[in-house]
């Protein structure tokens, strides 16, 4: 019998630069792919079943049914995190309309985390899409960025209950810096010269879902605030585009947003700006510089913004005597990569890789 090789698939984590929340009523947002990648390895089972390692969520060599879905009676904290496995693994087998064979599949998320923490870049939504491209590559069967992204958007949206934007999944397909409206395939966008943009840690991750959940609570129970204030930040983020052309006029952009997604959170007592968040966003103002929560919030990473009259030297000091780090990312990284096909060809989506963008 004849085993086929290894097939090795990586996506790209994502920030929000502009757009959370709003995105979700169908706003546009702006989002750039990082240089922290998930990586999906599928290789042929030795005896006949399928088995799962993912290390970073305590998953190591979990046997699956003939179909690759795990059983039935496993238990609710096992089942919670196999959710996105599951998910893109029935939506790639429902496309496919035949069965793969047998497979070890290996996932990792280690760039995704930082002492144990997850940083709150978009990990899942990573594995959606290296995931549905390592098990359509292991099938012999190509298809479009769109269509990819398609599948990768719907599996994921299953796993996390029906919400979602879809938008980290689309950077994680498409790679680069993109404009991204819910359902709509995305626009690439440059990077603007003068402007200069770092992650920061603020906490120890967030549950999107359960962030989300709260806000569209909110909107159960108050309607007309809630349109009100998704309707200022939709309106905001209907401008990022084209000020993202001009580093002053996006940095007072970025203020702007991060003062309404304080309203919405104020309201909606979700939990997305942190004390943490709201000192660090004082210490930025103090040099002329700006800092916002970036997707979700929570405890994830936020975004420090600077253009070149910003004393950068002082604004990092006063940031370290906060205890926030600056975590030090590459920004437009390349999308979805096949980085081991069956006959050791190459291919990727993306190819840009742009790094301390200025």
């Amino acid at each position: 019998m004849t085993t086929a090789a290894p097939v090795i698939a990586s996506a790209p984590g994502k920030l929000f630069l502009i757009g959370e929340y709003a995105v979700l009523e169908g706003a546009p947002a702006i989002l750039t792919a990082v240089d922290r990648r998930a990586r999906v390895t599928l290789t042929d089972s030795d005896d006949g079943r399928w088995h799962l390692t993912a290390p970073n969520l305590d998953i190591h060599r979990l046997a699956l049914g003939v179909d690759g879905r795990a059983a039935m009676d496993v238990n609710d904290g096992l089942r919670d995190r196999l959710r996105v496995y599951q998910a893109v693994q029935t939506h790639v087998a429902a496309y496919l309309e035949l069965p793969l064979p047998p497979l070890e599949v290996h996932i990792d998320t280690t760039d995704f985390a930082r002492d144990g923490h997850k940083l709150g870049l978009g990990s899942s939504a990573a594995v959606a899409a290296a995931l549905t491209r390592a098990l359509l590559a292991r099938a012999g069967v190509e298809v479009a960025p769109a269509r990819l992204a398609e599948l990768a958007i719907a599996a994921h949206r299953d796993a996390q209950g029906g919400t979602g934007s879809g938008g980290d999944v689309a950077t994680a397909v498409y790679g680069g810096i993109i404009s991204y409206t819910r359902d709509h395939s995305p626009t690439p966008l440059t990077w603007p010269t003068g402007l200069t943009g770092v992650a920061v840690v603020t906490g120890t991750g967030a549950s999107t879902t359960d962030l989300v959940g709260r806000v569209y609570a909110y909107g159960q129970q108050d309607s007309a605030g809630f349109a009100s204030d998704i309707g200022r930040l939709a309106a905001l983020a209907e401008n990022a585009a084209g000020d993202l052309g001009q580093a002053a006029r996006f940095v007072q952009l970025a203020r702007e947003y991060f003062e309404a997604l304080i309203a919405l959170d104020h309201h909606a007592k979700a939990g997305i700006v942190s004390a943490r968040h709201r000192q660090l966003h004082a210490a930025a103002a103090h040099h002329g510089a700006v800092f916002k929560s970036s997707g979700a919030g929570g405890g994830d990473v936020g975004l420090l913004f600077t253009t070149p009259n910003v004393d950068e030297t002082a604004l990092r000091g006063d940031f370290d005597a906060a205890g926030a780090e600056i975590i030090e990312l590459g920004f437009a990284a390349p999308g979805v990569a096949l980085e081991t096909a069956p006959g050791g060809n190459a291919r990727a989506h993306a190819a840009t890789d742009e790094r301390g963008l200025r």
